[in-house]
């Protein structure tokens, strides 16, 4: 197990929670509904695949999951730049969440860069 799981595990779900909220917030308000699905997906998978993970069989079935959930962060750093770019978000409503994408997205990366590093050990 990695040191860092307890954060991660945490900041993925808490991540996962503002991306449902802003998801009904898209419906219900803007009534945008292929990318916000699009959002909804990729930023609730991360903290699934986070904690699938941590449950892992082994470091390479761990170090599997870390990087689909990195994967999945990127993905979802897109969709928040695509509703940004095109003024479905707001600006503050935009760099509020987007900074929290980016620390999972930079968490995410130094755990699968220190999982792969150390897996001859």
């Amino acid at each position: 197990m990695h040191k860092n799981d307890n954060i991660i595990a945490i900041k993925s779900k808490n991540f996962a929670i503002r991306i449902i909220r802003l998801y009904q917030h898209l419906v219900n308000e803007q009534h945008e509904y292929v990318l916000s699905k699009q959002l909804l997906r990729c930023g609730t998978s991360i903290g699934a695949n986070v904690k699938e993970g941590i449950r892992g069989q082994s470091k390479a079935d761990f170090g599997a999951k870390m990087n689909i959930a990195l994967k999945e962060a990127s993905e979802c750093e897109y969709w928040l730049e695509l509703l940004y770019e095109t003024e479905i978000l707001s600006e503050s409503e935009f760099n509020s969440i987007i900074i929290d994408c980016r620390e999972l997205i930079k968490l995410l990366t130094s755990i699968v860069k220190t999982t792969f590093a150390n897996k001859n050990n």
